[in-house]
């Protein structure tokens, strides 16, 4: 459990002391304005959310995770979670680092969905109020779950990619997903090459047999690719929607200035309309590259964060 955990202890303490003076500061909707001296709950509603870190401070062989309710509380932990200057929230995963689980080949700065928030009562995993289903499955498994279908709005900066390692991960982090119970129904990607100045979004969706399809927004993800055209530097802002509605996959690339670009998958014959079958969102960044320099990182600063379910009341 957190709370014996020692060092992140000490963090929390150091990060109420810091965010007094911002204790009324209330939790963040799309139009309120980022304040860069509260800490990121203070910034953003992370009730129903948890973070995975990829550090094991207390030396129990796994990724330390720490609870929603720490959020309000005044949660940040440098240099991994914490209150850029501008007043949005930074993840941060280095190459070297603990990963959430044996099978698991990657780093991690992730936010996890957690619809049941501190309702310890309710199950983690399973078709549970803490997940979300699919409307494509039987009403039953509707009713036992925390929301049906579901949507992600976020904003966000991508802020550095890896530059070391091997040529197919290099430049690679997710930074929003729909996990289910194994497999990932949407993955979505930003690349940006060594060599490139600029980098490119694209969408996985991982049936649960079968092949991975890949959807390209604005430019190649290949490992080869030259300067896009339509690319997105470091550090600029863009938005994404994730978008699901039964056996419907919408993602949606929003940028200013330009006309939104979407992608529309058919998900009904990938598996998920079975009753056994969960949803939960994550957003952050999952270092896709384990091969390059150890000390070498992905980062992005979030600047919105939303995330709404049919039937899930807060």
């Amino acid at each position: 459990m957190f709370t014996k955990n020692p060092i992140l202890f000490m963090v929390i303490l150091t990060s109420l002391a810091s965010s007094i003076a911002v204790a009324n500061t209330a939790a963040a909707n799309k139009n309120q304005q980022l304040n860069p001296k509260a800490p990121p709950g203070l910034n953003f509603d992370l009730a129903d959310w948890n973070i995975s870190l990829p550090v094991d401070t207390n030396k129990d062989g796994k990724v330390d995770t720490i609870p929603g309710e720490l959020f309000k509380k005044g949660f940040e932990y440098k240099p991994y979670f914490y209150t850029a200057d501008d007043g949005g929230m930074v993840f941060t995963a280095f190459v070297d680092g603990v990963k959430t689980s044996k099978n698991t080949k990657y780093t991690r700065t992730e936010l996890r969905e957690m619809l049941r928030r501190d309702d310890y009562s309710i199950k983690t995993q399973g078709v549970t109020k803490n997940n979300w289903v699919f409307s494509s499955v039987r009403g039953k498994t509707q009713r036992e779950a925390g929301g049906v279908d579901g949507r992600l709005e976020a904003t966000v900066a991508v802020n550095n990619v890896t530059v070391t390692g091997d040529s197919k991960q290099i430049g690679r982090v997710i930074i929003g997903q729909i996990h289910a119970k194994d497999d990932e129904p949407a993955r979505l990607y930003y690349r940006k090459l060594p060599y490139n100045s600029k980098g490119v979004v694209y969408l996985a969706h991982e049936p649960r047999e079968g092949d991975e399809q890949y959807y390209e927004f604005n430019g190649s993800r290949a490992s080869n690719a030259k300067e896009p055209e339509d690319g997105i530097a470091l550090n600029e802002k863009f938005s994404y929607v994730i978008d699901v509605k039964g056996d419907t996959l919408t993602v949606t690339l929003i940028r200013e200035g330009k006309e939104d670009i979407t992608h529309i998958v058919d998900i009904k014959d990938s598996g998920y309309h079975k009753r056994d079958q969960y949803m939960y969102f994550k957003a952050g960044v999952y270092n896709q590259n384990n091969s390059g320099d150890p000390k070498d990182y992905v980062q992005a600063t979030f600047y919105r964060l939303e995330n709404t379910h049919k039937g899930y009341d807060r």
